[in-house]
């Protein structure tokens, strides 16, 4: 192991540039090492290019991170080395094949930040208006991936995302959990100088105490996103804005304040959604969408069949099934690959039991912020 500490006793300067010269020299070797692992990935690209398969693997990102962090002595931090390999992971799926991945929109929105922080800046980020269209884009092969909010741990589920499966034959590739902090953002210079506060009325109601007890008096008006309020902030020096703190330097805002939200264990759960489903070789999540027959006990039936082989039920949420009154649809998540061989058996059981039942996805489970 090489010793970069600066010679005891050298002048100030001398040890600076010592110091300069060492981080120049590994800098070069960086370089070459990241070149070398790009001319790789071409020939992976090329491999795979012949199969027509997916450069997106999650499992074998999650698996790469993990092997990564292990063998991580510092002082370089862990979120900081998850951060640069998850840039050089999107530089390497580029390299193979782009990657066009749709949000809901605008650019700055919390799904936003979700997509660039797991799949990278070197992804081609396109922003749609509605969920609607992020659904319709993967399914119709204009994006290779989209990315939804699923729910969140104060409000619940969004529950057109999961009227969205119903629609469009799209597959869950992945998860991500992500904190959701607030900041208040404006070009005033202090709090004394906004009179009014916009946001989405989702972030303005998880910050309604702090407004109130910070800004008392001054309107709070609705946007249509987080990223739509900074631009009024931006325009007006009177208007200040809640949302990501990164939005700051997006619009060239002032942070008047940060971490405003009310409750602070407050986290959302985004899927990556693909046209079809997942072939990797390991995945440790399953999510279904099923209806039963109408008899008494048909739920009590498709749950007990599950739990006779020991399978959690980590989500079970119905959602009324269009153009059917008083008829209901189960959106649930299983901690298991239910595509697995083992599984066979029990998803034939499963298929008798239900009325109709679609796999919406077998993908590795995500981190799960505060648990």
């Amino acid at each position: 192991m090489t010793n970069d500490s600066p010679p005891k006793g050298a002048p100030r300067g001398a040890e600076l540039l010592k110091l300069r010269e060492r981080i120049d020299a590994l800098d070069d070797e960086i370089v070459g090492l990241l070149n070398r692992r790009a001319g790789i990935s071409l020939s992976v690209g090329r491999c795979k290019a012949g199969a027509a398969e997916p450069v997106f693997k999650p499992f074998r990102e999650k698996e790469v991170l993990a092997r990564l962090v292990a063998a991580n002595p510092g002082p370089l931090p862990e979120r900081h080395l998850i951060a640069i390999y998850r840039e050089i992971l999107s530089s390497s799926r580029t390299l193979q094949r782009p990657e066009r991945v749709v949000y809901l929109g605008p650019e700055g929105t919390f799904t936003y930040f979700a997509a660039a922080e797991h799949l990278g800046h070197s992804a081609e980020l396109s922003p749609k208006k509605t969920l609607e269209e992020v659904f319709r884009a993967v399914a119709e092969g204009e994006a290779e991936l989209g990315v939804i909010p699923l729910e969140n741990s104060l409000q619940g589920t969004v529950g057109q995302s999961v009227d969205l499966f119903m629609r469009h034959p799209v597959h869950i590739q992945a998860e991500i959990y992500m904190r959701i902090s607030h900041a208040l953002l404006g070009r005033a210079a202090s709090l004394e100088a906004v009179r009014e506060v916009r946001s989405h009325p989702k972030a303005l109601d998880q910050c309604e105490e702090w407004l109130a007890r910070n800004l008392p008096g001054r309107p709070l008006l609705p946007s249509d996103s987080t990223a739509a309020a900074a631009k009024v902030a931006a325009d007006d020096p009177e208007v200040a804005a809640v949302g990501h703190s990164a939005l700051a330097t997006m619009f060239g805002l002032n942070i008047l304040a940060e971490r405003i939200e009310d409750l602070p264990d407050n986290w959302t759960r985004f899927l990556i959604i693909g046209p079809a489903p997942s072939k990797e070789g390991r995945r440790d999540k399953t999510s279904i969408l099923f209806t039963t027959p109408d008899r008494p006990g048909a739920l009590a039936t498709v749950l007990n069949t599950l739990a006779r082989r020991g399978i959690n039920l980590a989500k079970l949420e119905s959602r009324p099934f269009r153009g059917e009154k008083w008829k209901y649809v189960f959106f649930a998540d299983l901690e298991c690959d239910l595509s697995h061989a083992e599984y066979e058996s029990l998803l034939g059981h499963l298929k008798e039991q239900c009325h109709t039942l679609r796999i919406l996805g077998c993908y590795p489970a995500g981190t799960q912020g505060g648990r």
